[in-house]
């Protein structure tokens, strides 16, 4: 069970939920297929060293493996740490985690949300990421990077902040 699901109160309901746009996994997949290759070179370069015997040769094979299994391990942190992050608007608050090993969270309530802001870049921009940012009451900046579709996060939260002022 999620976060989200766990932290909701009786009667409160999910609205809209949010995530990381994939681009955080860019860089991951770039360096981790790199050394991945990397690796799988050393280690093919191994096999046909070591002639007919079929035998992986000592240094370079464990080498091509150290690198391999490394450049896996990168692409499956990148992975763990967009799966990590959880957004949602439920219609009494703003819910956002983030964090495996250690959890942050930001719980605003929509009555207490004074402003929620966006920046994209021109490549969030043509990518569909940004940044958001929520101001409460009183209370510091929220800063949140690499969010898919920040301006419908923006739209759902003055959505249902203007409902709750109906009210």
């Amino acid at each position: 069970m999620s976060y989200i699901e766990e932290s909701l109160v009786e009667g409160e309901t999910v609205l809209y939920k949010a995530r990381l746009h994939w681009i955080v996994l860019l860089w991951p997949a770039l360096i981790g297929g790199a050394i991945g290759i990397a690796g799988t070179g050393c280690l093919v370069g191994a096999v046909f060293r070591s002639g007919r015997s079929h035998t992986v040769s000592g240094a370079m094979g464990v080498v091509g493996l150290v690198l391999f299994l490394a450049g896996l391990a990168l692409i499956a942190v990148g992975i763990v740490k967009r799966n990590a992050t959880e957004i949602a608007v439920t219609n009494r608050r703003v819910l956002i985690k983030t964090g495996v090993i250690t959890r942050r969270t930001v719980e605003l309530l929509l009555a207490k949300i004074e402003s929620i802001g966006v920046y994209e870049s021109a490549a969030g921009r043509m990518l569909g990421y940004g940044t958001v940012i929520v101001r409460g009451t009183g209370g510091t900046p929220e800063q949140f990077d690499r969010v898919a579709r920040p301006l419908e996060l923006r739209k759902q939260v003055q959505s249902q902040v203007e409902g709750r002022l109906r009210l």
